[in-house]
């Protein structure tokens, strides 16, 4: 299990990308949140295993709309007993 931070620079605001985000993660069974920041990024943190990480982040890379330009990441400590994952 782990969490990472992740920052997406690009067309990630105003086409579906949070909404998309929401239902990959949910389907993948990670747990976190995303949200749109005042820069125009979409800050993300999400928690789960690796490899399903990796697939909502896939997911969001070929989402229809959706153009990452650049994406940070880095890991951070888990939040445990965390159950979901929302958009805010």
């Amino acid at each position: 299990m782990t969490r990472r931070r992740l920052v997406f620079y690009g067309a990630v605001q105003g086409v579906g990308f949070r909404w998309r985000a929401l239902h990959a993660a949910r389907a993948y069974g990670c747990t976190g949140w995303v949200r749109n920041e005042w820069d125009g990024s979409v800050r993300m943190e999400i928690q789960g295993e690796e490899e399903m990480i990796g697939r909502v982040v896939l997911a969001l890379e070929n989402g229809r709309f959706i153009q990452v330009e650049r994406m940070e990441s880095e890991t951070i400590p888990t939040v445990p007993g965390e159950r979901d994952f929302r958009a805010e």
